[in-house]
């Protein structure tokens, strides 16, 4: 009788070893660190990009932008903004906040809902959050590049 209860104590230490060995890496599996993805390409004068910070395995900022060939960010044009919003009826500031938004609420490159009048870049954001994803499960903070079609 004695054998077991040391079989089963035994059994029971192993059980919750893996238990709480699951349950970590689970729950943690985004690497701590900045990561930043960028399209490959300009479109129509703009490179898109997505940067996040991750601290204790959770998106906890997140920035998402382009920038022309000289380093201006498309949001900072007011122009463009003007041209976009009377077209469109949205603009690089509004769509940008909603898309980092929306990602860093459900802390997935899954379930994040289109802007109308933005699409194409709802697009580039869900391919270019999909590589943060992979890259934050890694800890690989070098720049990632999707491939602009």
């Amino acid at each position: 009788m004695k054998r077991g209860k040391y079989v089963l104590i035994i059994l029971l230490v192993l059980m919750a070893v893996f238990f709480i060995s699951g349950c970590k890496k689970g729950g943690n599996s985004l690497q701590d660190g900045y990561y930043t993805v960028e399209m490959s390409e300009y479109s129509k004068g703009w490179k898109e990009f997505v940067t996040i910070r991750v601290s204790n395995g959770k998106i906890v900022t997140v920035e998402y932008n382009a920038k022309n060939a000289s380093g201006f960010i498309k949001s900072w044009d007011i122009a463009y903004m003007r041209n976009m919003n009377a077209k469109k009826g949205t603009y690089p500031n509004y769509y940008t906040r909603t898309y980092a938004a929306s990602f860093l609420a459900v802390q997935s490159d899954k379930g994040i809902d289109t802007v109308s009048g933005a699409s194409v870049s709802g697009g580039n954001f869900q391919k270019m959050t999909a590589l943060l994803m992979e890259k934050a499960g890694k800890g690989d903070t070098s720049l990632g590049i999707v491939k602009s079609e």
